[in-house]
């Protein structure tokens, strides 16, 4: 099969790394890709919120099967423009991936069907959220109902600071994101996310992992897109997996279908687990990044086969095989991050670490310069390890990046201390 990866984050390489191990593939396009997405596909420069040029970019590659990596891309209507065209594609619909475009929709699926979330109401007008938020108090949850790269919410400990991120938000800090807004109570207990498979009416679990948002040790900080991750979750336990099932997951899958805009593709739910309960937080259309890397490097080759299983509408028969093992990521981000940062900073070293089924740096903002190796991103390499145990893994990541020379870089010295 030729093959598309589409996208440009440690996410795609991930995904693609996976994916070229499988015999299946026989030709891996990655668009517009990255440094270490180069060094195993053929990069092709696209404009990947341009529906039209990605359809050409497939026609031209003769592409089989396109795995779409990224939500703002879905959002925009890819998966609809290149499944009217005849091309097997993985990843939702542009109505089903309003799961992740609009957090006000996903209130409404979650009212609709039952599933236990946090209380909410929605807002397009500063003075009356500002008044719901002064009536309610502190802690709470602000959130820009649209796509900000994972950085739209805001939870406030105190009231002054809930305010502020109101006046911030309805002052463009997140674009059209912000032109509404959901404030949900807030919730405490320990934040996990679960990934399952849906092909519109089957689904699959396709695993767990927990990831750290605030950008440095100790949870301090602003949110980030993340700045590692580890896999599997400890706290998603055989019966919270079975309740978030059986509660929250098909429901939300079966009223998606009634509603006549069935979910394909990768259903990414971030849990509020307290007391053996899970609450959903919120619904992502993708794979989480940087979780993706680690669930690609505990699955490998199979990846491929459950992504074409979810596509071609035959989840029923797919399995997915689990090994006892653990794998832990590692995100180094510019120095700024994630506010400015600069670009085009070299990095070395990378030569020397190990790239193997147990050790992996997926990039994510780099681009080669003649033999440099240069940082253009905020989120820049992602160092993955896999190990029998939850320590091998991580002790072996923290051993690849202590040998990564970028002094314009940065990362957070403690991920997966929930799990220690």
């Amino acid at each position: 099969m030729n093959i598309l990866v589409l996208g440009s984050g440690g996410r795609e390489h991930a995904l693609a790394w996976a994916v070229k191990q499988n015999p299946k593939c026989d030709r891996l396009v990655c668009a517009p890709g990255n440094a270490g997405m180069a060094a195993i596909a053929d990069c092709v420069a696209v404009d990947v919120m341009d529906n039209d040029a990605v359809l050409a970019l497939c026609q031209a590659e003769s592409i089989d099967f396109a795995i779409i990596g990224a939500e703002n891309p879905l959002a925009n209507g890819v998966a609809d423009v290149l499944r009217a065209a005849g091309i097997l594609t993985f990843g939702p619909s542009k109505a089903a991936a309003e799961l992740e475009s609009s957090k006000a929709f996903t209130k409404e699926i979650c009212d609709a069907c039952n599933a236990p979330t946090a209380a909410y109401a929605r807002f397009t007008e500063l003075n009356a959220a500002k008044a719901y938020v002064t009536e309610q108090g502190a802690p709470i949850v602000i959130k820009a109902d649209g796509l900000a790269a994972g950085k739209g919410v805001i939870v406030a400990m105190e009231l002054q600071d809930a305010l502020n991120g109101l006046d911030d938000i309805f002052d463009g800090a997140f674009g059209d994101a912000g032109a509404e807004v959901v404030i949900e109570e807030f919730m405490d207990g320990e934040e996990a996310s679960f990934f399952i498979l849906s092909d519109g009416k089957n689904i699959l679990p396709m695993g767990t992992a927990q990831d750290h948002k605030r950008a440095y040790d100790g949870d301090k900080g602003p949110n980030t897109g993340g700045m590692g991750a580890y896999s599997p979750a400890p706290v998603m336990t055989d019966a919270v997996t079975q309740k978030a099932l059986d509660e929250i997951i098909q429901p939300t899958i079966d009223e998606m279908a009634r509603r006549g805009t069935p979910f394909q593709g990768v259903l990414f739910a971030g849990f509020m687990i307290k007391d053996g309960q899970p609450r959903l937080v919120e619904y992502n259309v993708r794979f989480g990044d940087p979780e993706c890397q680690t669930l690609m490097m505990r699955l490998g080759a199979q990846v491929l086969d459950a992504l074409l299983a979810c596509a071609e509408e035959r989840l029923a028969d797919a399995q997915i095989h689990w090994a006892n093992d653990h794998a832990v990521s590692i995100v180094l981000a510019a120095k700024g991050y994630p506010g400015s940062y600069d670009k085009g900073t070299e990095i070395k070293a990378l030569d020397a670490l190990p790239s193997d089924s147990k050790n992996m740096v997926f990039h994510a903002g780099t681009k080669t310069d003649g033999d440099r190796l240069l940082a253009v991103g905020g989120r820049v390499l992602n160092v993955t390890a896999r190990g029998d145990s939850f320590k091998e893994a991580r002790d072996r990541a923290y051993a690849m990046v202590d040998l990564i020379n970028w002094p314009e870089g940065f990362h957070r010295k403690d991920i997966g201390w929930r799990a220690l």
